[in-house]
């Protein structure tokens, strides 16, 4: 005998109620074809624009014990989690160390070159200032 309780998984009726069985595609237009070189990007990678703004980038050596620190400020209009991982990408590039703190990003070093390469490619305008 069968019990009432049990749900049958013979695969002859379907589980519950799908609300998009009785839907089709036709007279949809067809799906955007994606590239493999698009998989791994973020979408909002493709929306950036064209030009985000100018940052200042800044050689310190005042008040850091003598060590030298390349300073990157003037961020208009990112958050938080956008310039730690700018600090993080220009870190690895430039193999240093490197914080974000007071709103701008300190990377161990005078790695002016580097840092106005890395902010180059994420569409912002650096800018040697100071001397």
């Amino acid at each position: 005998m069968s019990d009432p309780k049990r749900i049958p998984t013979d695969g002859d009726q379907a589980f519950g109620h799908n609300p998009f069985g009785a839907l089709s595609n036709e007279g949809l237009p067809p799906a955007p074809e994606s590239s493999p070189a698009d998989s791994g990007r973020r979408p909002e990678a493709k929306l950036a624009r064209k030009n985000r703004g100018r940052v200042d980038i800044i050689r310190q050596k005042a008040g850091r014990g003598g060590k030298t620190v390349t300073v990157v400020k003037g961020f208009v209009g990112i958050g938080l989690p956008e310039k730690e991982q700018l600090a993080k990408v220009m870190q690895k590039a430039c193999g240093t160390g490197g914080t974000v703190k007071n709103g701008q990003i300190e990377i161990q070093g005078d790695k002016r070159q580097e840092v106005a390469r890395i902010l180059t490619e994420a569409n912002f305008r650096p800018v040697f200032a100071g001397g």
